[in-house]
């Protein structure tokens, strides 16, 4: 996991219950019909309001229409527009959302060009809910310094 400070132990003490904010969206994309299905179901277990995108193109395209998510889960490799360009691309139009990479590869060389691009985070997928639980607590503590 590569993310702002954040450590496996800190994954573990975390639980769903602790996460108290549910009126957050996201956007999961992905290629993979069953990760998008996956990711989807989850993060919907923790009432978030979930919208799916196939690749980077789409992702962007939502944000030019002026749809906005709390939360991006982004996949690295995609076809048409792959993650490290999606990311790219909504960091320079100015979208300030949690963007998470989400990769089939785990090597430190693999996510840093990802992070690079502009996430929060990275990890491998798919996600677990430990994990989400922790996105969401990090969500809250954004929200609540607003």
């Amino acid at each position: 996991m590569s993310g702002n400070g954040a450590s496996s132990s800190s994954l573990n003490m975390i639980s769903g219950e602790d996460v108290v904010n549910n009126n957050f969206s996201a956007l999961v994309v992905d290629d993979s019909p069953l990760l998008r299905l996956l990711h989807d179901i989850h993060l919907k277990k923790y009432g978030l309001k979930v919208q799916v995108a196939e690749n980077g193109k789409v992702a962007v395209d939502l944000f030019h229409l002026g749809a906005s998510f709390d939360l991006v889960l982004m996949d690295k490799e995609m076809p048409v527009m792959n993650g490290v360009e999606a990311t790219k691309e909504l960091r320079a139009m100015g979208v300030t959302s949690m963007i998470v990479g989400v990769t089939s590869k785990d090597g430190p060389g693999e996510q840093q060009a990802f992070m690079e691009a502009g996430l929060d985070y990275c990890f491998e997928k798919p996600l677990t809910p430990e994990i989400i639980s922790f996105l969401l607590e990090e969500l809250n503590k954004h929200h609540n310094k607003d």
